[in-house]
């Protein structure tokens, strides 16, 4: 049976080792809405952030992971969720905004066929965002 969808959209959760510093990026920066945080007994907190209709939750927990930080390397660095995508109109400015907050670009602006660009930054805990572009 396939997914019956409710809703249009994702949630996305990130758990972080530092909350302060992933607000700043995803709410700060890229402009996410925050709207509000709930508690996580036993675990920690989320903040939970909306990039359109997607949901975005930043996770802050009580005690640090066991796994620590993710594989540095992006795509090619292991395998699992390693990035993830955000449809925008301005990924110049994004760029040039994420590169002025002193955040690592992986890839500047690039076209991959006509019609098609990316660019690519990483968060404050390693994890990569790509901005797209088509049309």
């Amino acid at each position: 049976m396939a997914v019956e969808l409710t809703k249009d959209a994702i949630d996305l959760g990130i758990v972080t080792r530092d909350a302060a510093a992933s607000l700043k990026f995803y709410v700060d920066t890229l402009g996410f809405k925050s709207i509000g945080e709930n508690p996580m007994p036993g675990t920690g907190v989320m903040h939970m952030l909306l990039c359109g209709k997607s949901m975005i939750k930043i996770v802050e927990l009580e005690k640090d992971p066991k796994g620590g930080a993710p594989a540095p390397g992006g795509i090619r660095g292991a395998t699992g969720y390693r990035y993830w995508t955000i449809s925008v109109s301005n990924i110049p400015e994004l760029i040039a905004d994420c590169e002025a907050a002193g955040y690592k670009i992986v890839m500047p602006e690039t076209e991959l066929r006509p019609g098609v660009k990316i660019g690519m930054v990483e968060d404050p805990d390693g994890n990569w965002v790509e901005f797209l572009t088509t049309g």
